[in-house]
């Protein structure tokens, strides 16, 4: 265990921020799954703006590395665009 007062606290918020962002990014993966779930195009294309700033907002934290947020938006876009 840790000696000083300074680790201690950077032990505390480490924790807490990996909480933090293990809640988002789970709750992002499950968008991420129910857009690929969708097969009607009209749902999938109005669920793509909010599943997308869901991704950018991680990036921009990073939760997630921001070319996994652009692989992943590229991704969904061309599953939808290919849907009839």
């Amino acid at each position: 265990m840790a000696n000083h007062k300074s680790s201690i606290k950077r032990i505390r918020q480490a924790e807490k921020r990996k909480l933090h962002n293990r809640y988002y990014a789970k709750t992002a993966r499950n968008a991420v799954r129910k857009l690929r779930a969708t097969t009607v195009k009209t749902e999938a294309a109005e669920m793509l703006p909010t599943v997308s700033a869901m991704l950018d907002k991680l990036a921009k934290t990073n939760v997630i590395h921001k070319n996994k947020a652009s692989n992943l938006k590229s991704k969904l876009t061309r599953y939808i665009n290919k849907l009839a």
